[in-house]
């Protein structure tokens, strides 16, 4: 059976990525000043400009609606709680590897519709790599913005596993992994959203996180993981939700590519 094709709206925002991209390569050729914010994370001139080309270019499409960033004001509760759809976007997803010039830093883009994300696209500017999925249809990898859109999928769970880690955070999930996998797997360092595009492309197996993260961090991520196969878990088993609570702080998760495998019953298992 061959793939569906990509939606114009995917591609419009697969567009939007690409552009703001440009943007950030142009801070990231230069010097550069890092700033502080509130909760002492890195933020550059490339997040400042990323953000601003995205809700341009969000703006412009013919549905308008709501844009929930990390680099913008965040709407309180009282307003957000009547969001039925709205954008969520991180412009810059993986500052502290921009910092660090490694390359494994991402544009993010979602739709949420109904406390879900029916659509994202992952872009890694360095690369030029893009991956993106609407709910319903195929995930997508676009290796460079003439290439083809090739169709990605997950795998069955490798032998040993290949576990996707922090590459700036480290690993607080050990013990955990042990419980889920058995003391033999493999762990591949990677910086971002990168680590679910890993898995959504049949690289790699789990990705756990231990410790807080942010929906803008999760959201395009997991549509494109759940349309290759996969899905992201809090540690109960339930699947991520988005804008249900003032707080927009995720619960920890676990993310899989292997769904045969019934990881709900492995976490009740575990010393979660």
């Amino acid at each position: 059976m061959s793939a569906a094709p990509v939606s114009p709206l995917l591609r419009q925002v697969a567009a939007i990525a690409r552009d703001a991209a440009a943007a950030i390569l142009t801070v990231y050729g230069q010097e550069f000043e890092v700033l502080r914010k509130a909760d002492h994370s890195p933020v550059t001139d490339a997040d400042l400009a990323a953000q601003r080309v995205i809700v341009a270019g969000l703006d412009a499409l013919d549905e308008q609606l709501p844009v929930l960033s990390e680099e913008s004001r965040i709407a309180p509760w009282t307003e957000r709680q009547r969001w039925s759809r709205y954008w969520l976007v991180d412009p810059l997803d993986g500052t502290r590897e921009f910092v660090k010039r490694n390359g494994e830093f991402t544009v993010n883009i979602a739709l949420i519709d109904g406390h879900e994300s029916v659509l994202g696209v992952v872009l890694a500017p360095v690369t030029g790599d893009l991956y993106a999925a609407e709910r319903g249809g195929n995930a997508w990898r676009q290796e460079s913005a003439d290439a083809q859109w090739k169709p990605i999928a997950t795998r069955a769970i490798a032998e040993p596993p290949v576990v996707a880690g922090s590459r700036s955070h480290g690993s607080h999930g050990a013990v955990l992994l042990r419980e889920l996998l058995g003391d033999d797997f493999v762990e591949t360092p990677m910086g971002s959203s990168l680590k679910f595009c890993l898995l959504a492309r049949g690289s790699a197996d789990v990705y756990l996180r231990r410790g807080a993260t942010s929906e803008w961090d999760t959201g395009a991520a997991q549509c494109v993981l759940e349309a290759a196969g996969g899905a992201v878990l809090d540690l109960t088993g339930q699947p991520l939700r988005y804008n249900r609570k003032d707080s927009l702080l995720n619960p920890e998760f676990l993310a899989v590519g292997d769904t045969a495998i019934d990881w709900t019953a492995r976490l009740r298992a575990a010393d979660v």
